[in-house]
């Protein structure tokens, strides 16, 4: 059991309150590694926020945008980012360059690890942060998580050699 535990490969997701984007990345994230690799147990996916209050739940426009995907949201809960995740993940996804940055800053002995999720799915630019906004608005980010998530989880399958 412990060995296997050693093997296991991490991917997680950052943003500010853990509400919202990252939340939405990482069960984006574990959908598509069910859909295309239902056996495959040795990927964690894990969300945190840089400066969220622990405990609250997914925001509703972010369950919304979700559950017209199929994803439920109902058990998320927020979690505070600590180094010690940053330090255990195989890679750390930032949802912008701001907050990419930022962990460059508490964690620059990781930087090799550190990249938004745009700049590894082979695009650019920031998740914007919809908070607030209209459930379009959710739905618009959602999309685009969509799209760089499945773009990211093929390079990080290709680069661990676990395709």
């Amino acid at each position: 059991m412990e060995e296997k535990r050693t093997n296991k490969k991490t991917i997680l997701f950052v943003c500010t309150g853990n509400t919202c984007r990252s939340a939405m990345a990482r069960a984006l994230a574990r959908r598509t590694l069910e859909k295309l690799f239902p056996e495959r147990r040795d990927i964690e996916v894990e969300s945190a926020g840089m400066a969220a209050l622990p405990g609250e739940g997914a925001s509703p426009g972010a369950v919304a945008a979700l559950l017209d995907k199929g994803i439920s949201l109902d058990g998320h809960r927020s979690a505070l980012l600590t180094l010690r995740q940053v330090e255990k993940a195989s890679v750390v996804l930032a949802m912008t360059g701001g907050h990419r940055n930022m962990l460059l800053r508490i964690a620059s002995s990781e930087a090799e690890k550190v990249y938004t999720l745009a700049e590894y799915a082979g695009a650019g630019g920031d998740i914007p942060d919809p908070i607030g906004q209209s459930d379009d608005a959710y739905r618009r980010v959602a999309a685009r998580l969509e799209e760089l998530v499945r773009a990211a989880l093929v390079r990080f399958l290709r680069q661990n050699g676990l395709e």
